[in-house]
């Protein structure tokens, strides 16, 4: 089996299981605590969270704070649902993540950014002098597109809105931008899946959306998993003790796949994006047909969150392409553990398959 569908999600990086092992314990050891609890087991496990809080805050800028939660998905939820813009215009990018776009649309009006041909967004476009929240994503998840975030950042602070950033295919990859929200989650870095966490600048306050016992400062009720949260620290921390050798390994990787599917159409900017992502199309290309036939190779046939819905994908069509195209469209996504054989020999596998159509 060739893994190349690291935007759905990433293979656990061994130094993540070692962290989150001695929070996996039985009755005879001490990493079971609650870590709510005011005896030393929950002090213990309190301790833990704590330390992987600095590791993951530490993907972000300076002056904010971490609110772990149970996904990207519910981060989002929970900035858009509870910032004070709900019910108030919303500006989101029409390539936002269906976590951003279908919750906004859901809340009140939504004035949607367009992207040009590349994907990109423009920060100088018009929008609504009364928009509350711009909501633009930093690196796409179909396509790997990077946008202008900076620009974005002082856009919105002109126009007095709050700026709401999807850095899940981002962070451990860039800085993440000097927004006054960002969302991320574990396992698109390497960690585990079921923790993700919001970050806040200082003095954006929310509303609880899940009510309880009051933990996660007040905002996430519920009991915190220490091994989950270990597991997340650790994979940040190690995302950006890496960021530099796994941008050369991708970007080498990058390289020659680009000459392997020489004959195939990039979608999206080849130069403002992320590496890892491989948007490719071939027309007259049958996609579903391919990946049966290439069963040793995990690719993607666009987001793995919309797969099976049969439904063209809302971000390819974004950027111009005709349904026809869309659908001959394939994702690869190289990460830190794809090497350059597996790369080559999944290469040729795809390509015979695709030309036995023909």
């Amino acid at each position: 089996m060739i893994y190349l569908d690291n935007q759905a999600t990433t293979p656990l990086a061994p130094e993540a299981l070692d962290a989150m092992l001695p929070w996996l314990g039985g009755p005879d050891s001490t990493g079971f605590g609650n870590p709510h609890s005011a005896h030393r087991l929950g002090r213990m496990a309190a301790a833990a969270v704590e330390v992987a809080r600095e590791q993951v805050a530490a993907l972000f800028p300076a002056g904010g704070r971490v609110i772990f939660t149970g996904s990207a998905t519910e981060a989002l939820n929970l900035a858009l649902r509870s910032s004070g813009a709900a019910g108030g215009l919303m500006a989101v990018s029409a390539i936002e993540h269906s976590a951003v776009f279908d919750t906004a649309l859901a809340l009140g009006p939504v004035h949607v950014i367009p992207v040009d041909s590349e994907g990109l967004t423009d920060p100088a476009a018009d929008l609504p002098t009364d928009t509350r929240l711009i909501g633009v994503m930093q690196v796409n998840n179909e396509i790997g597109v990077h946008q202008p975030m900076a620009h974005w950042a002082e856009r919105a602070r002109e126009m007095g809105a709050l700026l709401l950033c999807d850095g899940v295919q981002a962070a451990g990859k860039f800085a993440l931008p000097a927004a006054d929200m960002i969302a991320v989650t574990g396992h698109k870095l390497y960690g585990p899946k079921g923790i993700g966490a919001l970050w806040l600048r200082d003095g954006i306050a929310l509303a609880p959306e899940i009510t309880g016992g009051g933990q996660e400062q007040g905002l996430r009720s519920g009991t915190l998993s220490p091994a989950l949260i270990a597991g997340f620290g650790a994979a940040a921390e190690l995302a950006l003790a890496r960021r530099e050798a796994d941008a050369a390994h991708i970007g080498a990787l990058w390289t020659r796949a680009l000459d392997l599917f020489s004959g195939w159409t990039l979608n999206g900017s080849a130069q403002d994006r992320w590496h890892g992502n491989l948007s490719l199309r071939r027309d007259g290309l049958d996609v579903a047909r391919l990946m049966s036939d290439c069963r040793e190779v995990m690719f993607s046939a666009g987001s793995a969150c919309a797969s099976g819905s049969g439904k063209p994908s809302r971000v390819l069509a974004a950027l111009g392409l005709t349904r026809e195209q869309a659908r001959s469209t394939i994702r690869l996504g190289l990460g830190r553990y794809t090497t350059m054989e597996q790369l080559e020999r999944a290469a040729a596998v795809i390509m015979a398959a695709a030309d036995s159509q023909e």
